[in-house]
């Protein structure tokens, strides 16, 4: 597991309720008790997020990986929900808005750092080769603060894989089984985000990442139509050394036209820009980012 506390996401200022328990110490979760301050935030702070970072999979779908869950100051929930499985699937995800209430936001992340998230607790590192990582994130006192934990789908639950669990003490097992237990929680209909669930409807991106790479024709695909590109020039600036992959950020009314083009596109289409053919992978901007620079910074 890594800890780590970064200033990435501003800490906005407390609304300190004074009281006579305001001395009180924090117990083992990082929570005080019933008297800790509320916390007021900034409408677009992630208060809560959870993703995953690495895996066996291409630089694009790196680069372009949408959070499972983000929470927001203002209550928005944004998940990432299901898609097709058939190939070629769509060229946009499937982002889900809903929102909770601000007590709701208090009651999710006092839930996340009872379960140990941001706390200081050894997860273990089970030895599976390249597994995906699953990072809690919380904003706290001091900033974000995050739990990762390597293999947590492959080295948690009640039938892990034949490796899964080695080199694991029985109280990282214990902790994992801890975190898995409030992961499930968040999608249950009587969880934290029943509210946003229960209020989920498509979020609308006001700008879009478009990650482009020359585009090579798939047999499995079939045979595509071309797509005029209606967005900046493609491939747009390198997305980092060595991955063959450039970026574009698609705002205004390019992006509402980028978004009713590929209403009808898919993962496979050619999108023509500049007299080549390319294959763009869209990243809806989440409203703590701005541009490219988001995607290339948060792997």
């Amino acid at each position: 597991m890594r800890i780590r506390r970064s200033g990435r996401l501003a800490v906005v200022p407390l609304l300190l309720l004074t009281s006579a328990a305001c001395g009180q110490q924090a117990d083992d979760t990082g929570l005080g008790g019933s008297d800790s301050p509320e916390r007021s935030y900034s409408a677009d702070a992630v208060v809560f997020r959870m993703d995953h970072l690495g895996g066996f999979v291409t630089p694009a779908m790196l680069a372009t990986r949408l959070p499972v869950i983000s929470v927001y100051g203002d209550g928005r929930v944004i998940t990432d929900g299901p898609v097709t499985l058939m190939y070629p699937g769509p060229a946009l995800p499937n982002l889900q808005l809903g929102t909770i209430s601000a007590a709701e936001v208090q009651e999710l992340i006092k839930a996340a750092r009872a379960a140990g998230v941001g706390g200081t607790t050894d997860l273990g590192t089970p030895p599976v080769a390249d597994a995906t990582s699953t990072r809690f994130t919380v904003l706290g006192d001091t900033g974000v603060e995050e739990s990762e934990v390597y293999a947590f789908a492959e080295g948690t639950g009640g039938a892990p894989g034949p490796d899964a669990d080695q080199g694991l003490t029985e109280a990282q097992r214990a902790a994992r089984d801890k975190l898995r237990e409030f992961a499930e929680s968040l999608t249950a209909e009587s969880g934290p985000l029943a509210a946003a669930q229960a209020d989920s409807r498509s979020y609308a991106p006001t700008a879009v990442a478009a990650v482009a790479e020359p585009w090579v024709a798939v047999a499995e695909a079939g045979e595509q139509a071309e797509v005029a590109w209606p967005g900046p020039a493609l491939p747009g600036a390198e997305l980092s050394k060595d991955l063959g992959l450039g970026c574009v950020t698609v705002t205004g009314a390019e992006a509402q036209k980028l978004l009713t083009a590929a209403a009808s596109a898919n993962s496979a289409t050619p999108w023509a820009s500049d007299g080549r053919r390319w294959t763009v992978h869209l990243r809806p901007l989440l409203p703590d980012e701005t541009d490219c620079g988001d995607l290339a910074t948060n792997r």
